[in-house]
């Protein structure tokens, strides 16, 4: 795992440190960070590179539906320190994560343009999709963004929506509806990445190492909209290397139909992780949880699974150059 770039957090009151003003700014929530918002991220990149301007991003923390509707938060692709640590893969300087609270949302549009944008994050350029809205009750359209913008002589650009190739609009939302059925190669197909889960690697049982599979568990947010079962993976550390495994997210009802967690075996490999942040990217789908009998039946199943997860691992190349930095422990 590579780190990202800078993070900040700052309010209307509280400029850009000088190096990062003047610079583009590609702005949305970005949960997921997909081939849609990659579209957007990118169109700002090749601007920055192109005027030599600095590269910034902002998003907001925690996602504005949560904050509108608490009894019904949004289940995250992407916690803001994976979010950054993608965005700073694509270049990005700096990740403005500005506090979305009711007081922000109550801002007026052009409060939010003159003493926010122009005035703390001093834009020289803005690039927003199509259907960015933003200050109070949604007033804030992009249009509205881009007249108010061309009497500063502030760049605006507005990008298109991006569609899959069956010409449907890719959305968090259809990731949300895949991992939650188990179709991981479809939410990665949208990603264009292979979809990944951080987390730090605590104590379990230690039922799998008196099986001769010992895991590296990982205790996943409660709303993870993973589907439980067994996946083939890539485990990276902190070094950015990844290793091969194969993966359990559920309740262990063979054992003791506990909290979930997520156990990753890691192939050919025998060293200690208790206590690292590691990143696992979610290659595939084996199958669903199941219970055993015993044992015996449940490692002849594991040995099974195994060789299914090796075979898939085997057959799979990087979808993008962004999913070879991720999972397969490219460097950049």
């Amino acid at each position: 795992m590579t780190g990202p770039g800078r993070i900040l957090r700052l309010d209307a009151a509280t400029a850009l440190p000088a190096d990062l003003r003047g610079g583009v700014v590609a702005i949305g929530n970005f949960d997921g960070v997909h081939r849609g918002h990659q579209a957007v991220l990118g169109a700002a990149a090749e601007i920055a590179a192109r005027q030599g301007l600095p590269l910034v991003c902002l998003t907001f923390e925690p996602h504005p539906r949560t904050v509108f509707r608490p009894e019904q938060p949004v289940a995250r692709l992407t916690p803001a320190p994976l979010k950054a640590r993608i965005l700073g893969e694509l270049g990005f300087d700096a990740v403005v994560e500005q506090a979305f609270t009711h007081a922000f949302a109550s801002a007026t549009a052009d409060s939010f343009i003159e003493d926010y944008l122009l005035g703390a994050l001093g834009a020289r350029h803005v690039v927003v999709g199509y259907d960015f809205r933003f200050g109070a009750r949604r007033a804030g359209t992009a249009q509205t963004l881009a007249d108010a913008c061309a009497s500063r002589d502030v760049g605006v650009s507005v990008i298109a929506e991006f569609d899959d190739e069956g010409g449907a609009v890719v959305s968090s939302s259809r990731i949300r509806s895949d991992l939650s059925v188990g179709d991981v190669a479809g939410a990665n197909a949208l990603l264009g990445y292979r979809w990944i889960v951080e987390g730090e690697v605590v104590h379990g049982r230690k039922l799998g190492r008196t099986l001769g599979y010992p895991t590296a568990n990982m205790t996943l947010p409660h709303d993870t909209l993973l589907m439980q079962g067994i996946y083939a993976v890539k485990l990276a550390r902190a070094d950015g290397v990844a290793m091969p495994g194969v993966a359990s997210f559920g309740r262990r009802p063979t054992f003791d139909g506990g909290a979930a967690l997520f156990e990753t075996f890691v192939f050919d490999f025998d060293d200690q992780l208790y206590g690292e942040t590691v990143a696992v990217s979610v290659f595939g789908r084996l199958r669903g949880e199941m219970r055993f009998d015993d044992a015996k039946a449940l490692v002849a199943q594991m040995d099974r699974d195994s060789l299914d997860a090796r075979a898939l691992l085997s057959g799979s190349n990087p979808l993008s150059p962004l999913d070879a930095r991720l999972s397969f422990g490219v460097a950049t």
